[in-house]
């Protein structure tokens, strides 16, 4: 029935957070409930902090994304780690604002694949790309790091530190070293 005009669960709870008790005769086991009912709530309380957490945390981890603009039809030869490149690119921050490209220059950037001598954003999106393929990568400041490697690069420091680098790039040869 009810206590007071009101529900017998409720009575309960309003005895435990005014501290009369849970119902029993023994005042500890009232002290008791309540440290349990704190502890409880305390637990909900972390529980949800730490679910939020790993998502706040994998906020700042983006993944390389690459889309292909242009493909070609016929491949014999696909990218892959060791070979010699030769492409064009031109790279903006995602605002849209260019910050260097080889077409300005008219001369290709050639380098090796996987070797680090490029940022790992572009040892990882240039794999498996065709000759006459074209592809449009956005590189996370994880994965754009290292730009000093980078040979020639004037740009490498104008960039701000946690940009999110855009590239258009086009692979117009590859030079596949004999394997030993």
């Amino acid at each position: 029935m009810t206590e007071g005009g009101v529900a017998p669960a409720e009575a309960w709870w309003r005895r435990v957070r005014s501290g009369g008790g849970g119902g029993g005769t023994d005042q500890d086991s009232g002290g008791a409930v309540r440290r349990v009912m704190q502890l409880s709530w305390l637990l909900v309380f972390l529980s949800l902090c730490l679910g939020v957490l790993p998502t706040r945390a994998g906020e700042g981890k983006r993944k390389l994304q690459i889309g292909v603009k242009k493909r070609v039809d016929h491949c014999p030869l696909k990218s892959r780690k060791g070979d010699v490149l030769h492409i064009h690119y031109t790279g903006r921050l995602e605002d849209g604002t260019e910050f260097d490209s080889s077409l300005h220059r008219d001369q290709p950037f050639v380098f090796s694949l996987g070797t680090g001598q490029v940022i790992k954003g572009w040892d990882q999106g240039l794999l498996g790309m065709c000759e006459g393929e074209k592809r449009k990568l956005v590189i996370p400041s994880e994965l754009g790091k290292s730009l000093g490697l980078w040979a020639g690069a004037s740009f490498s420091s104008s960039l701000p530190g946690r940009a999110t680098l855009v590239f258009e790039v086009e692979l117009l040869k590859i030079e596949r070293r004999p394997e030993l």
